[in-house]
C-alpha cells in the first residue's frame, strides 16, 4: 500500500511539472508539449527527496496507474492535460538583463559567433541567475554563465518570447549583445635549456661508447687509454734514466 500511495504521489507530481509549470523546474516543452525524457529525469536528481527517480519507475506509473497523467513518445514524455500549462508569448516588459549558460568547450565559438540553441529549438534564457546555472549544468557540470542585454538586443532585432515566470526564448544571440568571463589563458610553452655542448669523441669501428657529463668524468675511450699507458711508460722510462745517472761514480772519483 505504502509503494502504491507513494506512486500516486509521484504521478501527481509529474502531472504538475509537465502539465502545469514546466518553467518551474527549467523545462520548456515543444510545441506538442513533449521534453526529452533525459531532461525531465535530470529535474529529479536536483530535487531533495526525489533523486532516486528513474524512468523505470515512470514506466512503473505507467502500468499500474489505470488513468496515467503522461504519455511517452520514443525518448520523449509530455502530461496528457495541458490546458493550464501557459503559452509561449511574445515578451512585454523585458528585465534589463536575462542570463543563460553555455558549455566550456562551446564559448571559445559562442564569443565569436553568438550564442545558439543547444539541444533545443530555441536559446532558453531566465531572468533568475541560478535558474540559468540549473539549466546549464544539466549539459556542462561547470558551464559558462552568459549575460544578454535585453535593449541591444531589442535593438539589433532580436524577438524574445515568454515560456514561463521566469524564462524567455530567442532564436539567437548576436555577438555584442551579451557579455561573459575573459577566456583562459592558454599556457606558454616551456622554454627548451639550451644544451652544453660536448666535445666529439672519435668512435672505433664496431665499439661504443657512454657519455660521461661532468667535470670530473673520465674519458674512457680505447684512444685515451693507449695514450695514458704511453704517458706512464715514459714517466717510468726518464724517471730509471735518472736513477740510472744517480749511480755511476763521477769522474774525479774513478
Amino acid at each position: 500500500m505504502a509503494k502504491r500511495r507513494n506512486l500516486e504521489q509521484l504521478a501527481k507530481f509529474i502531472s504538475y511539472i509537465l502539465g502545469r509549470n514546466p518553467a518551474e523546474f527549467g523545462l520548456v516543452p515543444d510545441s506538442d508539449g513533449f521534453v526529452k525524457i533525459k531532461d525531465f529525469i535530470k529535474v529529479f536528481a536536483e530535487e531533495e527527496g526525489l533523486k532516486y527517480v528513474r524512468r523505470s519507475n515512470i514506466n512503473e506509473i505507467l502500468i499500474t496507474q489505470p488513468n496515467p497523467p503522461v504519455e511517452i513518445r520514443g525518448n520523449h514524455i509530455r502530461a496528457k492535460h495541458r490546458h493550464a500549462m501557459p503559452k509561449n508569448t511574445p515578451a512585454q516588459n523585458l528585465p534589463k538583463l536575462l542570463y543563460t549558460c553555455v558549455r566550456r568547450k562551446a564559448y571559445p565559438g559562442v564569443l565569436e559567433n553568438g550564442i545558439r540553441p543547444m539541444g533545443f529549438t530555441h536559446v532558453i534564457l531566465s531572468s533568475e541567475p541560478e535558474m540559468a546555472k540549473r539549466i546549464g549544468k544539466r549539459r556542462d557540470p561547470m558551464p559558462v554563465q552568459l549575460v544578454v542585454q535585453t535593449e541591444i538586443s531589442l535593438d539589433k532585432g532580436i524577438t524574445f518570447f515568454k515560456a514561463g515566470e521566469t524564462l524567455y526564448l530567442a532564436e539567437s544571440i548576436q555577438p555584442g549583445c551579451f557579455t561573459g568571463p575573459p577566456l583562459p589563458k592558454q599556457k606558454e610553452p616551456a622554454a627548451k635549456s639550451d644544451a652544453v655542448d660536448e666535445p666529439a669523441l672519435d668512435r672505433m669501428p664496431g665499439s661504443f661508447m657512454l657519455g660521461l657529463k661532468g667535470k670530473n668524468a673520465r674519458d674512457k675511450t680505447p684512444q685515451h687509454k693507449s695514450k695514458q699507458k704511453a704517458a706512464v711508460r715514459e714517466k717510468a722510462f726518464k724517471k730509471n734514466k735518472k736513477q740510472k745517472r744517480k749511480r755511476e761514480r763521477p769522474p774525479w772519483r774513478q
